[in-house]
C-alpha cells in the first residue's frame, strides 16, 4: 500500500530537487574532468615519449609510469571513494557532499585520461614524427606542434568518454552522499518507493549522456581537417 500511496505525480517541490541534483551532477562532473584533463594529458604524452622506441624513451620512468596508471585503472570506484577520504577531508574539509566527491572522481579519471591520450597519440603514423626529427625539431617541439595537433580530434573524442563515464560515477558517488541524482534516485526514488522519480533521474542522466556525446561528436568533427 505504501508504494502505491507514494506513487503520484512529480511536486513543484519535487521538480525543484530534480533541477538541483541536476546542477550538483553537471557541477561534480565539469569540474572534475576540468581537473582530470589537465592531469592525465602529460601523463599520457610521457607514458608514449618514454615507451621503448619512444622520442624520449626510459626504461624506468615508463614502467614505473605505466605501473601507477595501472593500479588506478583497477581499483573501484566505490573502494577508491572510501580509501581515500582523508586525502578529501585535507583538501576540501570534508567527505560529504558534491564538492568532497570532486576529489575521487577527478583521481578515477587522470588514470583513464592517461591511457586515452597515450592511444590516441599512437594512432599517429611513426613516419611524420620521423620527418619531424629529420627537419632538427626537438622532443618538445614534437609533442607541441606534431603529437597533439593531430591527435586532437581523438583527443576531444577522448575526453567525450571520459565525461561520460564521470556521470555514471557521479550517480554512484550520489549514493553514499556525494549529492546529485545518484543521490536524489536513492533517497526520494528507491527509499520512498517513487517509481516516478527514478524514472526522472534516469531520463536526466540519458538526456545528459546524450548532449555531452553529440557535443564531443561535433567538436571532434569541426578540429578533424583530414
Amino acid at each position: 500500500m505504501r508504494g502505491a500511496r507514494d506513487v503520484g505525480m512529480l511536486t513543484p517541490q519535487l521538480l525543484y530537487l530534480l533541477r538541483q541534483a541536476t546542477m550538483e551532477t553537471l557541477w561534480m562532473v565539469g569540474l572534475s574532468t576540468l581537473i582530470a584533463v589537465p592531469c592525465g594529458l602529460p601523463l599520457g604524452v610521457l607514458l608514449v615519449c618514454t615507451e621503448p622506441g619512444g622520442i624520449l624513451e626510459n626504461r624506468i620512468i615508463y614502467p614505473v609510469l605505466s605501473g601507477i596508471v595501472n593500479v588506478g585503472r583497477s581499483i573501484p570506484f566505490i573502494i577508491l571513494m572510501v580509501a581515500i577520504i582523508p586525502f578529501t577531508r585535507l583538501l576540501v574539509g570534508t567527505s560529504i557532499g558534491t564538492t568532497a566527491a570532486v576529489v575521487p572522481l577527478a583521481v578515477a579519471a587522470i588514470p583513464f585520461v592517461a591511457r586515452i591520450v597515450e592511444s590516441s597519440l599512437k594512432e599517429i603514423g611513426h613516419g611524420v614524427i620521423e620527418a619531424a626529427q629529420a627537419m632538427g625539431a626537438t622532443p618538445w617541439q614534437i609533442i607541441c606542434k606534431v603529437l597533439i595537433p593531430e591527435a586532437l580530434p581523438a583527443l576531444v573524442l577522448g575526453t567525450t568518454i571520459t565525461t561520460i563515464n564521470l556521470v555514471g560515477y557521479s550517480a554512484m558517488a550520489g549514493a553514499i552522499g556525494g549529492g546529485g541524482l545518484g543521490d536524489l534516485a536513492i533517497r526520494y526514488g528507491y527509499q520512498r518507493f517513487r517509481t516516478d522519480v527514478m524514472l526522472m533521474t534516469v531520463a536526466e542522466l540519458v538526456l545528459m549522456v546524450q548532449g555531452i556525446q553529440m557535443l564531443g561528436d561535433w567538436l571532434a568533427r569541426k578540429l578533424d581537417h583530414k
